[in-house]
C-alpha cells in the first residue's frame, strides 16, 4: 500500500510540473502575441531571436484555403508532438505576408520531418510576419 501511495504521490508531484511549466510558456508566448505590433512586418529570424527562453520544436504548415500551390501561415510546436492531433500542445501561429510555395515547404517536412531545424530557420528567417497567434 505505501508503494502504490508513493506511485501516486510522484505521478502527482510529476503532472503538476509539467501543467506548471506548460503554463509558464503559455505565459510567455502570449507576452509575444501582446507585443506583435513590434513584430508585424518584420522577417520572422527578429522574432526568433527575441525568443531568449525557447525556441519552437517543429513546424507544421497549413494551406492556403485547402490548396496545395501555397502556404500561408505555419504552425510552431513547443514539443515534438502534432498540433493537430494533440489537445494539449502548446503552438502559435505565423500568418505570413507572402505566400510560401508549398513544395519548397514540402522539401524541408520530408527531409526534417516537421522538426525546426537550423535549416528552416534559414529557410523562414527573411519571410516576414502578417500576424501572430498563440494557441493551446
Amino acid at each position: 500500500m505505501k508503494h502504490i501511495l508513493k506511485i501516486v504521490i510522484i505521478f502527482a508531484l510529476s503532472f503538476s510540473s509539467k501543467m506548471k511549466a506548460q503554463l509558464d510558456t503559455l505565459n510567455y508566448l502570449k507576452t509575444f502575441e501582446a507585443n506583435k505590433a513590434n513584430y508585424i512586418g518584420k522577417p520572422l529570424s527578429f522574432l526568433l531571436d527575441n525568443m531568449m527562453e525557447i525556441q519552437p520544436k517543429t513546424i507544421w504548415k497549413v494551406p492556403l484555403h485547402g490548396i496545395r500551390r501555397y502556404v500561408s501561415e505555419s504552425v510552431f510546436s513547443y514539443n515534438e508532438k502534432s498540433p493537430f492531433i494533440n489537445g494539449n500542445v502548446i503552438f502559435f501561429t505565423i500568418i505570413w505576408k507572402e505566400r510560401i510555395p508549398y513544395s519548397d515547404v514540402e522539401y524541408y517536412e520530408k527531409k526534417n520531418h516537421f522538426l525546426f531545424t537550423v535549416e528552416e530557420r534559414r529557410f523562414y528567417g527573411n519571410k516576414v510576419i502578417k500576424d501572430i497567434k498563440i494557441n493551446q
